[in-house]
């Protein structure tokens, strides 16, 4: 079949994609607004979570996984001079001090321990009592380690879940072996630069800080096209379109995240300038990496190896976004209802 032209990429640029960025824009504007106000509630009565402030759209902590879907990191002060530990077996005992019979397991890659012991406490509050690491929040009910709250917009209603996080920009995690070798993507200035922004802790489950590396995302997407490639260009795109028509609906299955992550894996694998000059050619080819991650039910966490993004996923409903994924490769048109 013939593929989409020009023409019909730019009537969808600007009748979807354009449009979509005025929506979140205004969302994200709206929700930070509240969540300065609650969190400023929150660091008044707790000092060691630290208030959002209100930064626009590009605000560090705040990730757009859907239109109507946001995390938000709660940063924790006090924490500072963070070491790597030493790797140490453990059991798990009750509140009562009994063995548990059924121990959590290990953390798996993408998570780890985390001990007051590894940091050096600088607030008055954290050398009084130690932390319980185990549990973040307690001024709010919540049956995670996060909170979850709907805001309503001028537009819609938004689900926020606010995660406690430990910002750690002074070292990058061992756990995180990158880049791999002989690689072109990204180029090694650019690699320095990243490492040296450190990564977060995200307070996760009740027993293990998920390892995030926003401020390293956020900084290979910066300049994408350096090269007058189409990088963002087919990002954009396949964002709209997973939203209008593969994966619609307030908690997809495929976010942003995802499709960041498999953005950054297909730059990698076509680091030239060439490969990224035509829109038709370097959008099929996204979208076909896309479907096979999804058919496969494995999605490569881009820092972490053997970590699968697809792992806890509804294998059905993958299997349904895969079947719509193949139904567009068949016929790659654009929708403008």
């Amino acid at each position: 079949m013939k593929p989409f032209t020009d023409e019909d990429v730019e009537i969808y640029i600007q009748s979807k994609v354009e449009q979509r960025h005025y929506v979140v824009s205004k969302a994200v504007e709206e929700v930070q607004k509240i969540i300065q106000q609650l969190t400023a509630e929150i660091s008044y009565k707790a000092t060691r979570f630290q208030a959002i402030s209100n930064s626009g759209i590009h605000n560090e902590n705040i990730k757009v996984l859907a239109p109507s879907q946001f995390l938000i990191t709660v940063p924790l002060r006090g924490l500072t001079g963070y070491r790597e530990c030493q790797v140490r077996h453990w059991r798990y005992y009750t509140v009562h001090g009994a063995k548990l019979l059924s121990s959590v397991r290990d953390p798996e890659e993408l998570h780890q321990w985390l001990e007051v012991e590894q940091f050096s406490k600088s607030l008055q509050q954290w050398h009084e009592t130690d932390v319980n690491i185990e549990g973040k929040v307690t001024m709010l009910e919540s049956f995670s380690s996060g909170v979850r709250v709907a805001v309503e917009t001028s537009e819609s209603q938004v689900e926020v879940e606010l995660v406690p996080a430990v910002e750690i920009p002074t070292c990058w995690p061992e756990k995180a072996r990158w880049p791999r070798c002989l690689k072109r993507w990204p180029s090694q200035e650019k690699v320095q630069c990243i490492k040296s922004l450190g990564f977060d802790l995200l307070a996760r489950s009740n027993y293990h800080w998920q390892l995030c590396f926003s401020r390293a995302e956020r900084m290979l997407m910066e300049g994408l096209d350096e090269d007058g490639g189409c990088r963002m260009k087919c990002f954009r795109v396949m964002r709209q379109m997973k939203e209008d028509v593969w994966c619609a609906g307030n908690k997809p299955i495929i976010t942003a995240y995802h499709l960041q992550t498999v953005l950054f894996w297909t730059c990698e694998k076509y680091p030239r300038t060439k490969d990224w000059r035509c829109f038709p050619e370097a959008f099929l080819r996204l979208v076909q990496k896309l479907h096979k991650c999804v058919s496969q039910h494995f999605l490569k966490h881009y820092f972490l190896k053997n970590t699968n993004l697809l792992k806890y996923a509804n294998t059905s409903d993958l299997d349904v976004v895969a079947r719509r994924l193949t139904v567009f490769l068949e016929n790659p048109v654009f929708c403008l209802d």
